[in-house]
């Protein structure tokens, strides 16, 4: 077995976790959760090839009609990673704490920050995987139509992943069993892929609907595929969609620190 990534804590008791943040705690946190993935092939599979395969499906769905899939095609590019990222990380972090594992860890010199930090990255590495697979499957192999740069395609998708890991991260720490964590989807996930603009513009929608939509991250995500879709260079539109995305991503993360429990009760 290699040996752990992490000094041991003194006899005396747990060591009270550093306030700074440290590269080192979170690249050594970040390897240690990639060499677990490695040998789960089942969580692997989850992230990597159910949204290739779901846009595959969709495809063929929509095989007469090749144009709604360039119009749904893209939103889902952004929403598959987001809810796949979201369930593989709650349930992987939740089976952490209730296996002791980061009861153990955080009492060794590694803070909160650097914890998440360390998952965040590990997933975020998974992340850039998962979305050069699905966005080359859907450019170069499905025909998806876009008009704008396949890049800024792949950066949106990359970001809408990211904050899908981040969701995780958050809301694991309020499941207590993994049954749990894949009952939050309907709560955190569902109302943002009704109200998101997939289904309908969103100021078709009621006031108070609209309203909410605006608060989202992943109406953000939708519209910045959208822009992708319809326009040939990078949009103001477009910038604000990604910092909006990427600002979510990092608040959660924030707040995922600071809701991280060491253990399950």
């Amino acid at each position: 077995m290699n040996a752990h990534p992490y000094p041991a804590a003194t006899p005396s008791g747990p060591r009270s976790a550093p306030s700074s943040f440290s590269a080192a705690r979170t690249t050594a946190t970040a390897a240690r959760v990639l060499r677990q993935l490695r040998h789960d092939p089942r969580s692997i599979a989850l992230m990597l090839l159910v949204p290739v395969l779901m846009l595959t499906l969709l495809r063929f769905v929509f095989d007469g009609s090749p144009r709604t899939f360039d119009g749904i095609g893209a939103s889902l590019l952004g929403i598959f990673p987001l809810i796949t990222m979201f369930l593989v990380t709650s349930i992987a972090t939740l089976r952490e704490r209730t296996s002791g594992t980061l009861e153990r860890l955080l009492a060794m010199p590694l803070g909160k920050g650097d914890l998440i930090a360390g998952y965040a990255l590990a997933f975020g590495a998974v992340a850039v995987i998962q979305s050069l697979l699905a966005t080359g499957l859907a450019l170069w192999v499905l025909g998806l139509d876009v008009v704008g740069s396949p890049w800024l395609l792949l950066l949106v998708a990359l970001l809408d992943a990211l904050l899908g890991t981040a969701l995780g991260l958050f809301v694991s720490a309020f499941a207590a069993s993994e049954f749990q964590a894949v009952q939050f989807m309907p709560a955190v996930i569902f109302p943002q892929l009704l109200l998101c603009g997939l289904f309908a513009p969103r100021d078709t929608m009621q006031p108070l609907l609209e309203g909410l939509s605006d608060v989202l991250p992943m109406s953000y995500a939708v519209d910045g595929m959208t822009q992708v879709l319809t326009h040939t260079d990078m949009t103001a539109a477009f910038v604000r969609d990604a910092v909006v995305v990427a600002g979510c991503a990092l608040l959660v993360l924030a707040l995922g620190a600071a809701t991280l429990r060491r253990r399950t009760p």
